[in-house]
């Protein structure tokens, strides 16, 4: 940060947890910017860095585990070795094994040409942006692959933001009528990509064809499930200061927009909200997907309840999650269940876009605390912050977050991108006092991630517990694509249902505890 107040400062960077040797344990891979404006030479036409030798860094995890189970997690910067050449001003970071070779692949995104990153499945990748046809050009923030076809072939959906050139930059204030970050609103919207994959290396955009009808631009959050329950992937889009958006899947190669009919595209007095960070999960245990959303302060985060037909009803306030973000903004988010209980939990990692009244002349005065809720299974959730540890209480301008196992102890770990600061990295410590159960899904004909799969866990006299493998959400983050499902106390080998992305459901009788497992396509009973 140079101190001029460039709009892209405020909203890097991601994340992202990924297994990129296919060793079994999450690698890392950090997002990085540049410096703005030495001499204005730098244009929305391609950011160039103006002085520190800033890229994207990738590093290579060593965990160590001990026959008495101890684990010692240790990290080796693999960048130079990987020929990773990240030097844009980068925004985000996506994963997905795009050409089906069992070798998760890297998509970039930046304030400039975004990048394709083809992993060689011996440690290097091979940068394959042009020839692909995704280097979009822009200002992209966070991007999601998925199969939306059900062709077996992952496509890419890259979420844009606003059109931006530092030679024509605004000056703005703030509310305390000082120098201050200008609003998205102060920007033309960009218009976000599908990229359908061809099968040869090669992606076609079909954004004119297949998202007719929606609006566009402000784009900072994308989840994919299957929000409407009839086995095809939709895209929800969360936007920065315009209507949200929900793509449900016309099962023909077409996307129709029914956010304002489904009742998620504005807040619950008809406002389009500053929305930045966004999860699906199943937090109710009802069988179908729920939204969470981090907004701005004044707005507070939102939490849509499913149906089960694609219909959501707002309940952020009944559910005790509204009010007390008031006062936060909140970027990286999701649904994860911290403790084991069976119930998904929620975190959102905040940080300010607008100097806070009342910090006198500090020159980055946006930090904030992390908010950490409990489900209590009732619909209602607890605030237990203060009750999470000491780094809780830290408060810094976070923005991605990243999601997953990363010491395969059988609970979630998150990993924390912040503006001018350390990456955190917190390591869960409570989840795995309770029963888990690990899945890793994979393909039949391709041993890579099943994005998208979801699964059933049943139990005799217990409720069935539905999740999903998915590498997409939060903010502008790639998360840990395998499946992990907390148990309580429970200590049953449970019977494992899978509905495949391409519709068919195959059953495991019994699966394993307190382990990872992975599921191979084709290898279980067909239901």
């Amino acid at each position: 940060m140079a101190g001029s107040y460039y709009f892209p400062e405020m909203l890097p960077g991601g994340v992202g947890l990924l297994d990129y040797d296919n060793d079994g344990d999450l690698d890392v891979y950090l997002v990085q910017g540049q410096m703005l404006g030495e001499g204005k030479t730098l244009s929305h036409a391609g950011v160039q860095p103006a002085s520190l030798p800033l890229r994207g860094r990738l590093y290579r995890n060593d965990l160590q585990v001990q026959p008495d189970g101890t684990r010692t997690l240790h990290f080796s910067d693999v960048t130079e070795q990987s020929g990773i050449d990240a030097h844009g001003y980068g925004m985000g970071v996506a994963s997905g094994d795009f050409n089906n070779d069992g070798c998760v692949d890297l998509y970039l995104t930046n304030v400039g040409r975004n990048q394709l990153f083809r992993n060689n499945c011996d440690g290097t990748f091979t940068d394959v942006s042009k020839q692909s046809g995704t280097d979009g050009f822009g200002w992209s923030v966070s991007a999601a692959f998925l199969d939306y076809d059900r062709d077996g072939w992952l496509d890419l959906y890259v979420g844009n933001y606003v059109q931006w050139d530092i030679n024509a930059e605004q000056t703005c204030t703030g509310l305390t009528g000082r120098r201050d970050y200008c609003r998205p609103a102060d920007y033309r919207p960009e218009r976000d990509r599908l990229y359908h994959n061809n099968r040869d290396g090669t992606f076609t955009d079909v954004t004119a064809t297949a998202l007719k009808g929606g609006p566009f631009g402000g784009a900072l959050g994308v989840a994919t499930a299957d929000f409407n329950n009839d086995g095809w992937i939709d895209i929800y889009v969360a936007n920065d200061g315009r209507e949200n958006v929900l793509w449900i899947n016309q099962r023909d190669g077409t996307f129709k927009n029914m956010g304002l009919l489904a009742g998620v595209a504005l807040s619950g007095s008809g406002t389009p909200e500053g929305s930045m960070g966004v999860d699906a999960g199943d937090f109710d245990n009802d069988g179908d997907e729920d939204l969470f959303l981090t907004n701005l302060p004044a707005e507070g985060n939102d939490l849509y309840v499913n149906d089960g037909s694609g219909l959501f009803e707002d309940m952020s306030a009944p559910a005790g999650l509204g009010p007390p973000s008031l006062g936060y903004t909140g970027f990286g988010t999701a649904w994860f269940d911290f403790d084991n209980d069976g119930w998904l939990d929620i975190l959102a990692v905040n940080g300010a876009v607008a100097a806070v009244k009342g910090r006198g002349n500090e020159p980055f005065s946006y930090d904030e605390r992390k908010l950490l809720f409990r489900n209590l299974r009732n619909g209602r959730f607890e605030d237990v912050t203060g009750r999470a540890g000491p780094v809780f209480n830290v408060s810094e301008v976070s923005r991605g977050a990243a999601f997953g196992d990363i010491d395969n102890d059988g609970d979630v770990d998150v990993l924390v991108g912040n503006i001018n600061g350390p990456v955190r990295l917190l390591i869960n410590n409570i989840g795995n006092r309770n029963h888990w159960l690990g899945l890793r899904l994979v393909g039949g004909r391709t041993p890579r991630d099943m994005l998208g799969a979801r699964v059933r866990i049943i139990r005799k006299n217990l409720p069935a517990l539905w999740r999903r493998a998915r590498a997409d959400g939060s903010y502008a983050s790639a998360n840990d694509p395998r499946v992990l499902v907390g148990l309580g106390e429970s200590t049953e080998a449970p019977r494992v249902r899978v509905r495949w992305p391409n519709g068919d459901v195959e059953e495991w009788p019994t699966v394993a505890i307190d382990r990872w497992t992975t599921l191979k396509e084709g290898e279980g009973g067909a239901r």
